[in-house]
């Protein structure tokens, strides 16, 4: 059985009091929960202060990207065993903003996810179309092929702790929405690749969340999809009480 994980990306937003202020008030509101897992994945400089304010809630606490390098002169970059240290225990890998404005690739998610593993992070990795790949009828094979990237030389064991990420690129910021149907489609094609690659009870348990532009008011729908485990929220995270509503969602 898979249970619901909602996810909150705040992206670039919120400084370290605010980031406290909303740890905290949501850690009051989501006192009850108990049949699902809550992520929340703050700018880096707020991950130790956010990670502090849940301790012991149940609410974890993830970053945004890593680099693959331990440690050396890469200036700018944080690394997975960085992150790990600042209370982090997951990580999103391959968002769809991090391929589309600093030009991650497929090899790049690879190497990133192996240096989450190594630094005992859990992988958030996210695959996606956008609009022009998904018009020229190439949403499958956009799919395969981002996925493959995300798994490649993962080991059974490793890929217990994996969480997919689907984000229907082209159905964010273009006035163009994803049905449920639509989203359970993409689901099941990527749950039907994992069992064909990793076998049935590596694909059954893993959870695929669902990202694109979900809010308090289209939650539900999603939700109840059979093959969406969950979401990653973006814009609709920043607010506690309207992120506690989607979870709240994913909760009954």
């Amino acid at each position: 059985m898979r249970s619901p994980l909602i996810a909150g990306n705040w992206k670039m937003f919120k400084g370290v009091a605010d980031a406290i202020a909303f740890a905290k008030e949501f850690r009051t509101l989501a006192r009850d929960f108990t049949e699902i897992e809550v992520v929340i994945a703050p700018p880096f400089t707020a991950v130790h202060a956010v990670a502090d304010a849940l301790r012991n809630s149940g609410i974890a606490t993830a970053g945004q990207d890593c680099y693959w390098e331990k440690d050396g002169a890469f200036t700018g970059a944080v690394s997975a065993v960085m992150l790990k240290e600042a209370g982090a225990e997951l990580v999103i890998l391959g968002h769809s903003e991090r391929r589309r404005v600093f030009g991650d690739t497929d090899a790049d998610v690879t190497r990133k996810v192996h240096a989450a593993y190594a630094a005992g992070l859990a992988p958030i990795a996210c695959i996606g179309e956008t609009l022009e790949e998904r018009e020229g009828g190439r949403t499958l094979e956009v799919l395969d092929t981002q996925l493959k990237a995300a798994i490649d030389g993962v080991s059974t064991e490793q890929f217990a702790t994996m969480v997919v990420a689907y984000e229907p690129v082209w159905a964010i910021g273009t006035g163009r929405h994803a049905t449920p149907e639509q989203a359970q489609e993409a689901h099941a094609h990527i749950r039907g690749r994992l069992r064909a690659w990793l076998g049935g009870e590596p694909a059954d348990h893993c959870q695929i969340l669902y990202g694109g532009s979900v809010k308090p008011d289209n939650a539900r729908a999603i939700l109840q999809q059979p093959d969406v485990d969950g979401a990653l929220v973006g814009g609709a995270s920043l607010d506690p009480r309207g992120f506690y509503a989607i979870a709240e969602a994913a909760a009954r």
